[in-house]
């Protein structure tokens, strides 16, 4: 099921875009490359070492920097047009890569989607909306799961937003509504330009229609019984709805952070919960660490003992970079899907507890170390880890590889990317540094609680 829920929020939200578009002349040399939107840093000074940067850099454009204003600057035309080949190339080449990878058989229960059973779902026309619905699925009963679910989510959308504003003290988010021609809608929420964070987008989807058996069969270990009771060729009903969200600090101190939470339906008997919570740092506190995963394990507990145990070891399984060496995209959380073995409510009730302690678990990680200095070196590995975040999300990443597919909003798809992200020829950290400290814990995850 994660083929389509995984990235529901990613997939189906709107996302903000930079709203100029410019090049640092300086950075296009023959061992760094730079292609930058609201400008306001300085490009990197390079050393020499084959690079490649992409990035868009951080926080509000200063007055010194208005497009046209300044002589460090200079508007990407012709230059712009290159830049935006050499990406689509970029974007074209991992396209074709994730393709060809097949996915390793996993020890967790999650079922990896194979290339050659990936069916197309029409997402349909995308309107954007004047104004934010009420209510964006078609249920009138306020105490069905489906209501009960979506408004959860717009809760926790909004109270999570309200926080990260909050800490950011400069940042706000920006809110758009759209409306799926097939059925239903969704609410993006992005910030961009803060003090803290570089981007951050939280984004809602409602969607519900028709689709082919195969697309259910693929999605989910369980599809061959959801469709056991229908003849062969005849579409499915379904919906879905989600919340997805990702955190870019600026900081090389502070983790980006991302979580989602979904519930996907065919009919009343065939109906499944997913989601998770997981954080990417690029240096180590372990304290941070046994902060972050411990408000999990209690959340967990609450519920189920089995749970946190389970779901840690299945993120550290899913958020894995097989052509990296093993490495994983950061250092876990939890993450589960195809969850129906007890009553709809008791999950519910568990997802929404979730929800509700990203806060706690992310939050105050940032106020301890958002203001704590760094130097180039600290900022160039952040790059660097941003690029792996990058790799995994477009090579394996079944909700980006589904909406990619499916015609899904691309805005919407790629709001999970960060602004900067950097790569460089066979990079590794130095013997003895806080990078290779932490290196060593993305190839062999560990117990924090």
């Amino acid at each position: 099921m994660v083929g389509i829920m995984v990235g529901l929020g990613m997939l189906l939200g709107a996302a903000a875009s930079p709203n100029v578009t410019q090049l640092y002349a300086p950075a296009l040399t023959a061992s760094a490359t730079s292609v930058i939107a609201q400008p306001q840093a300085a490009p990197l000074p390079t050393t020499g070492r084959p690079a490649t940067v992409m990035h868009a850099a951080p926080g509000p454009v200063q007055p010194d920097m208005a497009p046209g204003a300044t002589p460090r600057l200079m508007q990407a035309s012709s230059a712009w047009s290159s830049a935006l080949a050499f990406v689509g190339g970029c974007m074209f080449a991992v396209a074709g890569l994730a393709m060809r990878v097949r996915p390793q058989a996993q020890q967790s229960p999650a079922a990896f989607l194979d290339e050659d059973s990936f069916v197309t779902l029409s997402m349909g026309a995308i309107k954007n909306l004047s104004e934010v619905p009420h209510v964006l699925g078609k249920d009138k009963d306020e105490g069905c799961i489906r209501r009960r679910m979506e408004s959860m989510l717009r809760h926790a959308q909004d109270s999570i937003a309200t926080a990260i504003e909050k800490c950011d003290g400069v940042g706000k988010f920006r809110r758009d509504a759209w409306e799926r021609e097939g059925g239903g809608g969704g609410i993006s929420a992005v910030l961009a330009g803060g003090k803290v964070w570089e981007k951050a987008g939280i984004n809602l989807s409602v969607i519900y229609g028709t689709m082919p058996q195969e697309t259910l069969m693929a999605a989910s270990e369980r599809g061959a019984e959801y469709v056991k009771n229908w003849q062969p060729g005849e579409e499915m009903p379904y919906f879905a709805v989600g919340l997805s969200c990702v955190m870019h600090p600026r900081n090389p101190h502070c983790p980006t952070m991302h979580f989602n939470y979904r519930y996907f339906e065919t009919d009343e008997n065939n109906w499944w919960f997913g989601g998770g919570t997981d954080i990417t740092p690029a240096y180590l506190d372990e304290e941070d660490m046994k902060h972050f995963h411990g408000v999990y394990k209690k959340v967990c507990d609450r519920h189920d003992p089995t749970f946190y145990a389970k779901f840690k070891k299945w993120a550290d399984e899913y958020f894995l970079i097989k052509h990296r060496r093993g490495e994983t995209r950061g250092l876990g959380g939890i993450f589960f899907d195809d969850l129906n073995d007890r009553d709809p409510l008791t999950i519910l009730d568990f997802s929404t507890d979730c929800a509700n302690h990203v806060v706690e678990a992310y939050v105050p990680i940032i106020e301890k170390n958002k203001n704590k200095p760094f130097t180039e070196e600290q900022k160039r590995w952040q790059l660097i880890r941003r690029g792996r975040y990058v790799e995994y999300n477009l090579i394996y990443d079944r909700g980006t590889i589904f909406g990619l597919k499916s015609g899904g909003r691309t805005e919407s798809i790629l709001m999970s990317l960060p602004e900067f992200a950097r790569w460089e020829y066979n990079h590794e950290p130095l013997p003895g540094s806080e990078e290779e400290k932490i290196m060593k814990l993305f190839r062999a995850p560990r117990n924090w609680v």
